[in-house]
């Protein structure tokens, strides 16, 4: 048997091997995907719109950034993401793309990162790339944060405290004003925050929850996609100008990859203006996320954790989450099992992403089949 079968089988044998659904999701209710808006299902409601306003949008950029003839579309909405800001911007083809060159470009000499431990694996990935310095604490923990702070305070230049605000495996939230507060106790700290899945779903005009607490100006970098909330692709930096322009010149995915096409910037532009209206669909995803969740612990008969629309129901067996997403399937209902490596050992679960067009009475039917399950698997 060769390493890559072998591979595979150990694989199957943990019931940790995967493959890319299959399902349409015609007529099925999707509770996996990150469309937490529900712009995803109401695209067409916006396309003759897109199509007047945008219509001169090309479909390829044919070259990188700092090539490329074709990004009237990316400045525009560079400029404009800076009008909500009020700091400079920067596109980026992907979340994965942004927090690993974001990291690379900070990874100066006598730089030192801090992580939270269950950071998302692009910041993990882009730390181990550059070979930068970093340390872990464990989740939301600031006090063994402190500790670190302390006992490497005057040892570099600059320390980089990296955490998500909305956690995407758990759904709870980061301690950002306490990490505000320890930031201004030691002054090289800079504070970077990833707000991939609040990005659309918290604050005022959903730039946040970073705008929700008012301390956008106290964050250093802010890390936003396009691929969740915004239901388009792609996402952004928001820094100071220098760090910009660092970005600019260092970060090799924003360098080396090719810009993500116009006619994509152009219908992520119309999804921010349609976001920052958004204020009813906002309060619903809320109201029905804590209706869910309670009803999840009830069920389950333990917490869940979550502060958001990212609902974890956890089996801590794959196999279970595997049977559970199967039994969920054959109702119509697609949940997918989550497992090693994406979360510890006893931490499988499914994950339940809601939107903001859901319903109690659409979800009730999703209650009731767990509370069966719960006995027979």
């Amino acid at each position: 048997m060769s390493k890559i079968s072998e591979i595979l089988s150990s694989l199957s044998n943990e019931n940790r091997l995967r493959r890319i659904p299959n399902e349409t999701g015609d007529g099925m209710l999707d509770l996996s995907s990150n469309d937490y808006l529900s712009l995803g299902l109401r695209c067409d409601e916006f396309r003759e719109e897109f199509l007047d306003r945008f219509s001169d949008a090309a479909f390829s950029s044919s070259a990188s950034r700092l090539l490329s003839v074709r990004q009237r579309h990316h400045n525009n909405l560079e400029e404009y993401l800076s009008t909500l800001y009020g700091k400079p911007a920067l596109l980026f083809n992907s979340g994965y793309h942004a927090n690993v060159g974001c990291v690379g470009a900070l990874s100066l000499p006598s730089s030192l990162f801090i992580c939270d431990k269950l950071i998302h694996a692009s910041v993990v990935d882009g730390l181990r790339m550059a070979g930068s310095e970093f340390k872990r604490f464990p989740h939301n923990d600031t006090k063994k944060l402190r500790m670190i702070l302390e006992r490497e305070c005057g040892k570099h230049d600059r320390t980089i405290v990296i955490v998500e605000s909305i956690y995407s495996m758990d759904g709870d939230l980061a301690p950002l004003q306490e990490l505000i507060t320890i930031k201004k106790e030691y002054p090289e700290v800079l504070l970077y925050v990833d707000e991939a899945h609040a990005f659309g779903v918290r604050g005022p005009r959903g730039l946040g929850l970073t705008e929700e607490l008012d301390i956008i100006n106290d964050i250093d970098l802010i890390i936003g996609t396009f691929g969740k909330a915004a239901a388009s692709a792609g996402a952004f930096a928001v820094c100071s100008e220098d760090l910009k322009s660092l970005l600019i010149n260092t970060a090799r995915p924003f360098i080396f990859s090719t810009a993500i096409p116009p006619v994509n910037v152009a219908w992520t532009h119309l999804m921010v203006e349609k976001i920052t209206g958004m204020e009813t669909e906002r309060k619903n995803l809320a109201q029905i996320s804590r209706f869910f969740s309670e009803n999840i612990e009830c069920i389950s008969g333990t917490l869940t954790g979550s502060e958001s629309q990212i609902i974890p129901y956890i089996t801590g067996d794959a196999a279970k989450a595997i049977s559970v997403a199967a039994a969920l399937r054959e109702k119509g209902i697609i949940a997918l099992p989550i497992r090693r490596p994406t979360v510890p050992p006893g931490g499988e679960r499914i994950r339940f992403s809601l939107g903001a067009t859901m319903t109690e009475e659409i979800l009730r039917p999703v209650l009731d089949l767990l509370e069966n399950l719960r006995n027979e698997i």
